[in-house]
């Protein structure tokens, strides 16, 4: 079992910790509230599916032998116009640096949906996905 903990501050603050103690200040409604800054719940649900997926194709990639310079995901989530304003369907685009296989990195993004990413398996939602390679090498990090 794993366990977070979320305790209300004031207003519309809150503050978590992850199962490990690591800290994340939340808020609804950062745009009505500026003066308390804080990560969307509804966000922090893409940021999730973003970097479990994330997680795993670099995991994937590194097992194929694959010279991953960079990799970025994008997830962007269409929602209902009224309450709950749940989402409809998500999104992941992945930008990968580097001389990598398009089909190994295709196959690593398909393991990561199918097989692997709790997160993405855990949501009973449309998702979509798709990439783009760019050049690079491991010295243009540098």
């Amino acid at each position: 079992m794993v366990s977070v903990h979320v305790k209300w501050i004031e207003s519309h603050l809150m503050v978590g910790a992850d199962s490990a103690g690591h800290p994340l200040v939340l808020s609804n409604w950062p745009e009505r509230e500026p003066q308390w800054g804080g990560v969307k719940p509804s966000d922090l649900l893409l940021l999730a599916a973003a970097s479990c997926s994330m997680y795993d194709v670099v995991e994937i990639l590194r097992k194929q032998r694959q010279p991953l310079v960079a990799l970025e995901v994008t997830c962007s989530g269409e929602r209902t116009s009224e309450p709950v304003n749940r989402f409809t369907h998500i999104h992941l685009h992945y930008r990968a640096t580097g001389d990598i296989e398009p089909q190994k990195l295709e196959r690593a993004i398909r393991l990561s949906a199918e097989k692997y990413c709790s997160v993405t398996n855990s949501l009973n939602v449309e998702i979509s996905r798709d990439f783009e390679i760019l050049p690079g090498k491991y010295n243009d990090r540098i």
